[in-house]
């Protein structure tokens, strides 16, 4: 029997450890590269919703994620402005679990499978290759791109000083918008996306940026809240238009393949997601049963049905949220529309 062919992987976040778990799970000899190291804050709702805890659940993860203090969330609201929807209930609990401690849950599984981990190292050989695959995040559009889209995360270390009324809440405003969840240990993830354009830099601090505007509601959701100045981390340059598969040069799963806009809360699900559909493939080519450009092809097919008509969906959710009409009476009428809640929620996912 002719030996397995190894796998590497380059970017060890969500999608490239859930892809080297699954590999190692059918025996096949992956190599890991990540640039940073675990623990790590990173920017994130930190907010599992839709396929991602079933494919967590497939892969032997979901109970392990829950014995690191994962917590449910079942509930969810938006705010725009004076306009506030219902609290209402969610299709089925997401999950919430900080990416401090997800990712070194990740790195650590990866591991104990036998994978082999490369941290501190970055790949610096050909970015094309048979057996490579990228999971190292974005890829940062023109900078002469505009509006840019900046990410900026923090956490709350006692959810007692933010008196949510759901366990998702999401807060629209003039460039951007910002949600707040629980996670594990009471503590509250605050996470927002925000646009400059190139007529108007910002010039608040980071913090500033995440307590919303003078008077809104989210100001007021976070008067006595404290920020833990070690969980603050950000991230410019995402890069939110679709992208498909197969319009690739390289082999890429995760936010390296393509980002849904954060409002749709089904971010962290789509990088499991692509990395549980890239498993089957990868390992057909390991074992020789497939060549590469046709696993490539097999996977670039699978990922591309699998997300496309959600993304465009996710782009029409978030014009809809950026609209300068929400704040006004419309907006108050879509907030409240029990119909469009659950079709917009279930075409995102």
């Amino acid at each position: 029997m002719p030996a397995l062919k190894t796998i590497t992987i380059v970017g060890g976040g969500l999608a490239g450890l859930t892809l080297g778990i699954g590999l190692r799970q059918r025996g096949v000899p992956v190599t890991l590269w990540e640039a940073g190291r675990y623990p790590r804050h990173r920017v994130c709702g930190e907010f599992i919703s839709g396929n991602g805890s079933a494919v967590l659940e497939r892969l032997g993860l979901l109970a392990r994620c829950q014995q690191a203090g994962a917590v449910p969330a079942r509930t969810a609201m938006f705010v725009c402005g004076s306009n506030w929807s219902p609290v209402r209930q969610l299709a089925a609990p997401a999950l919430c679990l900080s990416r401090l401690k997800l990712d070194a849950l990740l790195a650590d599984t990866f591991q104990q499978t036998g994978g082999e981990l490369r941290v501190n190292a970055r790949w610096t050989a050909a970015e094309t290759g048979e057996g490579l695959v990228y999971a190292a995040g974005r890829r940062t559009p023109p900078v002469e791109q505009s509006p840019r889209w900046f990410g900026v995360k923090a956490q709350v270390p006692h959810s007692g000083a933010v008196p949510l009324e759901a366990d998702l809440e999401m807060h629209a405003m003039r460039d951007g918008y910002i949600g707040l969840n629980r996670i594990e240990n009471g503590q509250i993830n605050v996470c927002g996306l925000f646009r400059v354009r190139e007529d108007g830099r910002r010039t608040e601090s980071k913090e500033e940026w995440l307590r919303g505007d003078p008077g809104s509601g989210l100001r007021e959701r976070l008067r006595r809240a404290e920020f833990d100045p070690d969980s603050f981390c950000s991230v410019a340059g995402l890069p939110l238009r679709p992208q498909r598969a197969a319009a690739r040069a390289e082999c890429c799963i995760g936010d390296r393949l393509t980002m849904t806009p954060p409002v749709t809360g089904n971010g962290m699900s789509m990088a499991f997601e692509s990395a549980e559909l890239a498993v089957d493939p990868l390992a057909d080519y390991s074992q020789g049963r497939l060549d590469w450009p046709g696993a490539r092809q097999r996977l670039t097919e699978r990922c591309d049905a699998a997300f496309a008509r959600r993304l465009v969906w996710a782009r029409r959710l978030q014009w809809l949220m950026l609209s300068p009409g929400l704040p006004g009476c419309w907006g108050a009428l879509l907030l409240r529309s029990e119909w469009l809640w659950r079709f917009l929620f279930e075409r995102t996912r």
